[in-house]
């Protein structure tokens, strides 16, 4: 015997209905210096229009945010600041090192400048590029919320090793066009 629903009515995991609504509401808190600071700015603006993604409301308050933009170099007087930052954002929180400065630390290499943002607090994307395009950008706000979708909170479904295993689409070689 079936039963018949009202069309208004949708079945789904509760799971994948509470990551459905976090990929496609990423607040980002920015935290630009320098070239990268600019791009972060153009991918917001009407050009590029970030907010076709769901991430558009960029806020200034860290308990408001859940994904966290490095954008640029960060100094070892900026450190702390940084990570307190992090640390009053509310779980579950994300983070994206824009920019070769925020993943590597850049062409300054020198005692003052953060060589890689990854070693104080966890990076779940990097922006490669000196400045990085706005479009490289756009990339890994894409294949984060793909890696939202993926996690899980009761099923566990983020510990499924054969998804993690397959190739990022920004890592995926186009075919040539001649």
């Amino acid at each position: 015997m079936a039963i018949e629903l009202p069309e208004n009515v949708v079945i789904s995991k509760v799971d994948e209905l509470a990551n459905w609504c976090r990929k496609n509401s990423l607040w980002p808190m920015p935290f630009a210096t320098a070239c990268c600071g600019i791009e972060l700015m153009a991918t917001a603006a009407s050009k590029h229009d970030l907010a076709r993604f769901g991430a558009e409301v960029f806020r200034f308050s860290p308990r408001q945010c859940d994904l966290m933009i490095v954008a640029g170099r960060v100094v070892m007087k900026m450190l702390p600041v940084l990570q307190r930052i992090w640390q009053q954002m509310h779980e579950p929180k994300w983070c994206i090192s824009m920019g070769a400065c925020a993943s590597t630390g850049g062409v300054f290499d020198t005692y003052c400048v953060v060589q890689g943002i990854d070693r104080f607090i966890p990076v779940d994307m990097y922006v490669p590029g000196c400045p990085p395009r706005p479009e490289q950008l756009i990339q890994a706000i894409i294949d984060l919320q793909d890696k939202i979708q993926l996690e899980g909170t009761v099923g566990g479904a983020e510990f499924n090793t054969w998804q993690l295993q397959q190739p990022k689409r920004a890592l995926v070689e186009l075919p040539v066009i001649k």
